[in-house]
């Protein structure tokens, strides 16, 4: 089950280009990312309603007098053309004088999009053909931390249950991501941390890092650490000391039911992890792909359709992460609030 009337990760701000268009399918809808000549970011469903030609495929009309000087985005095959900012249809080219025709009440779909600290979100509605609108926005980030400062993505094959699940898992470190620079089997230990509910999700409350993670040290000083874990797949560490603050952002997007993109952001205020990007990437490569090496190795044994298991304390995460999608399913078919399952609560486990 692929969660909708949410807001969803698409990809980093810098990557739409001004007068540019894309295609990205998002949580199994083709979605047409483009931005204007000015600057404005936009979203469409990306068929044409006339021939179901990509509108990706076509281009922006800037300034279109059909459209009363907005821009549109016009269809490779037959040049009709939708306003960026609503969908709506603002010209058939095919048309004599003569026919009349109320174009405007033709729509491409339209999605939501807001632009924050340099990352882009899409709300996908449950239903295109009668969008409903966002009663709030995406995840907020620290105001301060405007852009990000390193990205790394990866495509996994698997649903975006196992991604997510594998992302919040504390115990698989020491195992699937041994190394010297971070844990090793040898290193583990008991652990106990505190956590409580946040809004759509929960969180891991601010505490000091693990003494077993080599990669803190690099911040200096006495940093602590707070990892939020919120619907429908995104992850926030924010990792502080007296002067600086770091945030690890990231989003596990579902591209299909079997596709998951994985994209790692970083968001930093040190001068020193600018100078040393270029060294530090090859690890951040390193860790995606051990984690992806292992849902490769996973996609083994599900073929099979195994009775999964969980247990507590260490897979509590996993099961909180599936009551809270059962929980927003059902308050979006019933019509009311979302009530957060997560409670107050101290884990332990070892690792």
């Amino acid at each position: 089950m692929l969660l909708k009337d949410i807001w969803y990760f698409a990809c980093p701000a810098r990557d739409i280009k001004p007068g540019s268009l894309q295609r990205k399918m998002l949580a199994g809808e083709p979605v047409m990312l483009g931005r204007t000549q000015g600057g404005d970011a936009f979203a469409l469903r990306d068929i044409c309603p006339h021939r179901a030609a990509p509108l990706s495929a076509g281009r922006i009309v800037e300034d279109d007098a059909a459209a009363g000087g907005a821009a549109t985005v016009e269809c490779p095959y037959h040049g009709w053309r939708f306003r960026a900012d609503s969908g709506a249809c603002a010209a058939i080219p095919s048309l004599t004088a003569d026919q009349a025709m109320e174009t405007t009440r033709i729509r491409a779909g339209r999605y939501p999009l807001t632009e924050q600290n340099g990352l882009i979100w899409i709300y996908i509605p449950a239903d295109w053909r009668r969008p409903s609108e966002p009663q709030d926005g995406p995840p907020p980030l620290p105001a301060e931390l405007s852009q990000p400062r390193m990205v790394e993505k990866a495509v996994f094959a698997c649903h975006v249950d196992h991604a997510v699940v594998g992302l919040m898992d504390p115990a698989h470190g020491p195992y699937v991501h041994r190394q010297w620079w971070w844990r090793t089997e040898g290193s583990m230990h008991e652990k106990q941390k505190v956590f409580g509910p946040r809004p759509h999700g929960f969180a891991m409350e601010r505490h000091k890092p693990s003494s077993n993670s080599f990669a803190y040290k690099l911040l200096g000083g006495a940093p602590t650490t707070e990892i939020e874990f919120r619907l429908p797949g995104v992850r926030f560490e924010t990792i502080r000391n007296e002067k600086h603050t770091v945030l690890g952002f990231t989003a596990v997007t579902p591209v299909d039911e079997d596709t998951t993109e994985v994209t790692q952001v970083f968001f930093w205020d040190i001068p020193l992890f600018s100078a040393i990007r270029p060294l530090m990437r090859p690890f951040v490569r390193a860790f995606l792909n051990q984690d992806r090496a292992m849902v490769d190795l996973q996609q083994e044994g599900l073929k099979f359709g195994p009775n999964l298991m969980l247990i507590d304390d260490a897979d509590m995460q996993a099961k909180w992460y599936h009551q809270l999608k059962r929980e927003w399913t059902a308050s979006r078919e019933e019509g009311r609030g979302f009530v957060n399952p997560v409670k107050e609560t101290t884990l332990r486990w070892r690792s």
